[in-house]
């Protein structure tokens, strides 16, 4: 392993354990519903994550998915479920053992942590509207995300010296304007419709403040 793939494992051991959330256990434990959303979120993420087009070995595109994610279960649960959706494709031969720590840096822990935080600047900032939400929080939020999972991943192609800048950017980056509408469009519809017909899933949306117009913060 070179040093960068042990950092890659160091940083995000050390972000699961410090941030791992201490009411995540006992209810995955208890709650049979909540079982099934976790284990069916592991499942959708490896199924749309392993759905992917190979430019070139470590260049590859797929859908995120992460935006709905950390806005359904907040960024650090999302890390979680991102981690272990990453888990299952190293064992499934899509991801390479000695990658797993870049891999989830890179494509699960930092972009869901800038969604989350896209997500708390438009509560904090904006209007707390429900087309805000919808909009600015998970569509627009959606095709930011893309931008810095591809930036994250290139900056780490580019410093291990697998590839040159040049070769990244007229293989790789060049490929960014198709990506951001169909992952803003994913993470837009998906939320819309977790918020109407299961919004009890989507931690970050209350009724109270989306839907009552008396609540609104202009």
């Amino acid at each position: 392993m070179t040093w960068l793939q042990v950092a890659g494992y160091v940083v995000w051991l050390a972000v699961i354990l410090l941030s791992f959330p201490r009411e995540f256990w006992p209810k995955f434990r208890y709650e049979k519903d909540y079982q099934h959303l976790v284990m069916a979120s592991i499942v959708i993420l490896f199924m749309l994550w392993g759905l992917r087009a190979g430019i070139a070995d470590g260049l590859q595109v797929h859908f995120l998915a992460l935006t709905v994610l950390a806005l359904s279960h907040g960024w650090q649960i999302a890390t979680l479920i991102g981690s272990a959706a990453t888990l299952l494709m190293a064992a499934l031969g899509f991801v390479a053992w000695p990658d797993i720590g870049l891999y989830a840096l890179t494509g699960v822990m930092l972009p869901a942590m800038f969604s989350f935080a896209v997500f708390w600047l438009s509560y904090r900032f904006l209007t707390r509207h429900l087309f805000v939400y919808i909009f600015v929080a998970a569509f627009l939020n959606g095709a930011l995300t893309m931008i810095v999972h591809l930036l994250l991943t290139s900056g780490w192609m580019f410093w291990s010296g697998t590839y040159s800048w040049a070769y990244i950017m007229d293989n790789y980056l060049s490929l960014l304007p198709l990506l951001l509408f169909p992952e803003a469009l994913l993470n837009g519809m998906a939320t819309t419709l977790l918020v109407v017909y299961k919004p009890e899933w989507v931690r970050t949306f209350a009724d109270r403040d989306y839907l009552d117009p008396f609540n609104h913060k202009k």
